[in-house]
């Protein structure tokens, strides 16, 4: 997807800033911490047997939903682990241990260079480590903390990048009051940046390619084991992301091209699916990373290059992981999926072109200016200039028919940052929606100003409240989600009350359900629409330029 500028002194006309939506998900994970800041019911607190250890969780006496937070699901990646794949845990079974405060998050990047850093807005007692692996379970219960019995499971995959997030960013509550009590939910976190996605052919020889995503997919084998336990269904699972949250969703899709034992998931979900450039692990642009990771480690020199990075203190091993991804061009993201051949088998459009997928329904939805804060809107540059930018595969021709496909689209402006969105978070969602016809639905939410991430606050309304704080708007987008986790089909409503209409499947005449308020009135707009022919036209430019793309 992306230039990549390693070394970046060669490009000082952009102002690099981390996009707008991360600040948004810091000030909502203030707004969980607040919350889970109030007093539970110790004397109802129930424990759970795991086999490898014993947690004892916490009931919210206020609302009769139960937390199991920070649980262990994979031994520390620390020392020799560091680049593999997920562990088992250590066995501490003889020692029940507290589960009712935030995990420390893994440790985190930032995509620009802002006067100001939001990552200091972030709760102090959360603290970021290379010991991360560990996953929150909510799930309604009574006052003494009892499980259900065999209900629907999310679980949820949180966004930033590749590079960012924890699941301290979202609170399962929010999630369980809108099914109605009718599910249980696992917030799970994984290996990030240089720690979860180191590439190149070393890497491949003597560790793991796509550590963060093997982290998630040894999560999802927990919950297979382990959900019954919480109350969970582990044959009603749908897991859900937004932003790299959905595009790990795509990735678990295609993953073992499409041909996962056991089948860990039925239902997906996807929001703002985000696929850059998913590069082979050998290719140019890969073995660079690893080269410049190796360099500002002081490893250049060394014997077994890979060995030493597994030994380099991790606060260096960071400060390499942030200076690499600040240094990428304007609002892109370097450390990311590569195709490894064994997970992720060959690149993800030609998989969902040949409908090798996991799971048996899908609903996604997308925002209607995905690109607009991934693009720096003080540098003037013409669609096919920044083509090339994206890209650095493209040439003249692919060029020039991006400016022509992007001609009548508005200003330059407006033109780049639609080049941006398509690209990479909205016509990949077509490609996964037509890997499953007559299987998957398709949204778009417009809330002005309609921008990557501002969807999330409706998922998650109960700490910092939507800007468009409507409930009717609220219940009838929020709760076809849990619709879907329940039914696999958001017409079978958790309330029939809401007023979302009727939503027919995406192949019949390319519907989608448009999300949206009246621009004098703020009454909400919920009805469908048809997909534009021109945007579908752009998208099937884009899926034949995917080798240029690496998508």
């Amino acid at each position: 997807m992306w230039r990549h500028r390693i070394p970046v002194k060669k490009r000082n006309n952009c102002s690099h800033s981390r996009p707008s939506n991360m600040a948004l998900h810091l000030l909502r994970t203030l707004a969980v911490t607040a919350l889970l800041a109030v007093p539970f019911a110790r004397a109802q607190s129930p424990i759970v047997d795991l086999g490898y250890a014993q947690y004892q969780g916490a009931v919210n006496t206020a609302n009769n939903i139960t937390h199991f937070l920070g649980v262990r699901y994979a031994a520390a990646p620390l020392g020799d682990l560091r680049f593999r794949a997920p562990q088992p845990p250590v066995n501490m079974s003889g020692v029940v241990q507290q589960a009712t405060t935030e995990p420390n998050e893994c440790l985190q990047a930032s995509t620009g260079q802002s006067p100001t850093n939001p990552l200091e807005t972030r709760a102090t007692e959360i603290i970021a480590t290379e010991d991360c692996l560990f996953l929150n379970v909510y799930y309604p219960s009574d006052g003494a903390g009892a499980p259900p019995s065999e209900l629907p499971t999310l679980v949820w995959i949180h966004g930033g990048g590749y590079i960012a997030g924890a699941a301290s960013g979202s609170n399962g509550e929010d999630i369980i009051n809108q099914s109605a009590r009718g599910v249980v939910v696992v917030l799970i976190q994984y290996r990030l940046g240089v720690f979860g996605f180191l590439p190149g052919a070393a890497v491949k020889e003597n560790g793991a390619l796509n550590a963060g995503l093997l982290d998630q997919d040894f999560a999802l084998r927990w919950v297979n084991q382990h959900i019954t336990k919480f109350g969970g269904d582990p044959s009603k699972v749908t897991i859900w992301g937004e932003s790299a949250g959905a595009g790990s969703v795509l990735q678990h899709v295609i993953a073992n091209g499409g041909q996962t034992e056991p089948q860990l998931f039925r239902g997906a979900i996807t929001s703002s699916t985000f696929l850059p450039s998913q590069y082979q692990f050998n290719d140019r642009v890969p073995e660079l990373l690893f080269s410049e990771v190796v360099a500002q480690t002081n490893c250049t020199s060394a014997t077994d290059q890979l060995a030493c990075l597994r030994a380099v203190d991790a606060t260096i091993l960071e400060t390499a992981n942030n200076n690499i991804n600040i240094g990428g061009f304007f609002g892109t993201f370097l450390m990311v999926p590569v195709v490894d051949g064994v997970f992720i088998t060959q690149r993800p459009t030609l998989s969902l072109l040949e409908g090798k997928v996991n799971g048996e329904a899908l609903l996604s939805v997308t925002n209607t200016f995905e690109g607009t804060v991934f693009v720096n809107q003080n540098v003037a540059v013409t669609a096919s200039q920044y083509s090339l930018e994206l890209f650095p595969d493209f040439g003249t021709t692919q060029a020039n028919t991006v400016g022509a496909l992007y001609a009548n689209d508005g200003n330059e402006l407006f033109q780049v940052d639609a080049v941006q969105g398509e690209s990479i978070f909205i016509c990949p969602t077509y490609y996964l929606l037509n890997a499953f016809p007559g299987r998957s639905f398709k949204g778009e939410f417009a809330i002005p100003p309609g921008l990557h991430g501002n969807d999330v606050a409706y998922y998650f309304p109960g700490g910092v409240a939507p800007p468009f704080n409507n409930i009717a708007f609220i219940d009838a987008f929020a709760r076809s989600f849990t619709s879907f986790i329940i039914n696999q089909d958001p017409n079978i409503k958790v309330d029939p009350t809401t007023i979302t209409p009727q939503w027919n499947t995406f192949d019949i005449l390319h519907t989608e359900m448009l999300f949206n308020k009246t621009a004098d009135t703020n009454e909400p707009v919920v009805h469908a629409i048809t997909t534009s022919n021109a945007l579908l036209e752009r998208c099937a430019f884009w899926l034949s330029a995917g080798n240029l793309t690496a998508q």
